[in-house]
């Protein structure tokens, strides 16, 4: 029988919540998955909490490391992108990831590195400040949708389509995607990168004029 450690137990965990969802991650429910009595896992997770950050930090340290590069748009794109393609294969991180009070030490290396590849790339320790706030959540390959169509792929209800005619005219347009991670709505990923480089491209051109938030 293969000894019980730290990086056992949260290999489990990942992988149950990967399995059955967040909402079904118990410290009983672990202890039963690796065949062990619920407190031989508190030798190595003081609680659930930690539980959660450890399970975040083993996601994160997933992503790609920085690959060097002639430009530092390519380097920070390249590597979101692999953020993104890391949660969208453990699809309850991004909710773990919103919830934590402090940052984990593996999301505060990734932001520390993401910060690098920014400064390496010529921005101001100001403009980078203020990207690192325009990036938000991004930066880690996910983001809140406010414009939700995901139900839109019939016909739209009537009587909603009267009261809100922008919204309507918007998701009869969109291009739907049944595969999509919002549900059978806009393409996850193209609306994910169209955003992104919409970003990169400004903060290229803010690089370039040397702005500053103090001007």
């Amino acid at each position: 029988m293969t000894r019980l450690n730290r990086e056992r137990v949260l290999r489990a965990a990942v992988a149950l919540a990967d399995e059955s969802g967040i909402e079904s991650l118990s410290m009983r429910r672990l202890a039963q998955e690796l065949d062990v009595v619920p407190m031989a896992l508190y030798k190595h997770v003081a609680n659930k909490e930690q539980l959660l950050d450890g399970m975040l930090d083993s996601v994160v340290a997933g992503v790609d490391p920085p690959e060097p590069g002639p430009h530092w748009r390519d380097v920070v794109r390249r590597r979101i992108l692999s953020a993104r393609r890391v949660l969208l294969r453990h699809r309850w991180a991004y909710r773990v990831l919103e919830s934590r009070g402090v940052p984990t030490p593996a999301v505060l290396e990734y932001l520390d590195s993401m910060i690098g590849a920014f400064r390496d790339g010529g921005f101001s320790a100001d403009l980078t400040h203020h990207v690192m706030h325009a990036m938000g959540s991004r930066l880690l390959g996910f983001s809140q949708e406010l414009f939700d169509d995901s139900g839109s792929a019939g016909s739209p209800d009537p009587a909603l389509a009267e009261r809100y005619p922008r919204i309507a005219e918007l998701a009869a347009a969109a291009a739907h995607d049944g595969a999509s991670v919002m549900g059978g709505g806009c393409d996850d990923q193209f609306e994910f990168e169209f955003a992104l480089d919409l970003l990169l491209d400004g903060f290229e051109r803010l690089r370039e004029s040397g702005w500053s938030s103090a001007r």
